[in-house]
């Protein structure tokens, strides 16, 4: 008998400690792409496993969907999109018809419409895809990033109810470092002069952060992420920074040394270096985490601004 309630006392042990090691196991996530699959891991911390389909240091203009991509959404618990057409027509399909509960994140905040002069495309080769007539950048704004991030905390909670405090405790802590954030962002901006807050970017992601900090962004049609921008876009930039008298120029496709010397050279404006939009850094680098993204692109203005 004794033997018998020690088997017994030991299989509860065994199943109790299974058990445990279930629950522990973290909840596999996919996010379409590296910022907002930071986001998420900063709410869901150690409770989620994140898969990125577009990872850091990866153009989101020019992502396919993979059949590899395809099974990992197939073994996901949760999807995250951002919405506002930023994923291809073909990846929302695919995750509308899939079996795991998906969110668009950016349900609810007031985006702002698409500039009629951003003609750059995310998703490049892949048709049906297009914003809409609205702007799917709303991470650039850290304020708008707080309703963002609590999306996310919601859409994690209805997959793992049971985490519901964990998340609403991670959420409050990320969201008060995002006010921060805002604080300290409007803080360098703050000494400019507003009609000095004029910068010439590639293609025009960053209509949410100029209209937080009161900055002028200016895409030229013709540059894209996709493709090298020609002589005559060269000469039209050029033409362009003289006649706005633009204080900063951040070109994101120019990798030719010889291009940026002629911008500088032609125009007397210094090129301050990459701005980062729709993807972070790699670990080492200086975007590695949505804050590190703004933090390194409103430096990198506040610099080239003053």
């Amino acid at each position: 008998m004794k033997t018998n309630r020690l088997s017994i006392y030991a299989a509860l042990v065994a199943g109790l400690s299974m058990s445990g090691l279930a629950q522990a196991a973290p909840m596999p996530v996919v996010s379409s792409f590296s910022i907002l699959g930071d986001v998420a891991k900063q709410v869901g911390g150690e409770r989620v496993a994140i898969t990125n389909l577009v990872g850091p240091d990866q153009d989101a203009h020019v992502y396919q969907l993979t059949p590899k991509d395809i099974r990992t959404l197939g073994q996901a618990k949760l999807v995250l999109l951002n919405g506002l057409g930023f994923e291809s027509a073909r990846l929302t399909r695919v995750v509308k018809q899939g079996s795991a509960p998906y969110a668009m994140v950016t349900k609810g905040i007031k985006a702002l419409a698409a500039d009629e002069h951003d003609d750059h495309d995310h998703g490049h080769g892949e048709p049906g895809h297009t914003h809409g007539g609205l702007d799917p950048h709303v991470w650039h704004d850290p304020v708008l990033m707080q309703a963002y991030a609590a999306n996310v905390a919601k859409a994690l909670t209805y997959a793992d109810p049971q985490g519901k405090a964990y998340y609403q405790q991670r959420l409050t802590a990320y969201q008060n470092r995002l006010k921060e954030l805002n604080l300290w962002a409007a803080a360098q901006f703050k000494p400019i002069p507003v009609a000095q807050r004029k910068v010439l970017t590639a293609h025009g992601a960053f209509a949410y952060l100029g209209k937080r900090y009161q900055i002028q962004f200016v895409a030229p049609q013709g540059v894209s992420t996709e493709s090298e921008a020609s002589a005559r876009t060269v000469a039209a930039i050029i033409r362009q920074v003289k006649q706005d008298h633009i204080k900063a120029v951040f070109v994101e496709n120019i990798k030719d040394k010889r291009l940026i010397e002629r911008l500088s050279q032609e125009t007397g404006v210094k090129v301050q270096g990459a701005l980062y939009s729709d993807a972070l850094s790699g670990p080492k680098g200086p975007a590695a985490t949505y804050i590190d993204l703004i933090r390194h692109n409103v430096g990198l203005l506040a610099k080239g601004l003053k």
